[in-house]
């Protein structure tokens, strides 16, 4: 059985996402008209937020988990 869909331009890349993305052996082809498609897997922007550098790092130690630590071994 075959299934065509017509899509927007702006709207293919998401939908070849979708449909690369579902249960292995559901889709045997999938074909496009459009030879500058490529497909890339999703590159995540991870930022790595360090202690001295986070909202968390206030001096009265009601929310910082360093001050927190350090009352802890104080006592």
């Amino acid at each position: 059985m075959q299934i065509k869909l017509t899509v927007s331009d702006e709207n293919i890349d998401t939908l070849l996402t979708i449909l690369n993305n579902l249960k292995s052996g559901l889709i045997t082809n999938i074909e496009t008209n459009d030879k500058s498609s490529v497909s890339t897997q999703y590159q995540p922007k991870n930022k790595v937020v360090y202690e001295h550098e986070s909202g968390a790092h206030d001096t009265n130690g009601k929310y910082s988990a360093s001050a927190y630590r350090d009352r802890l071994k104080k006592k």
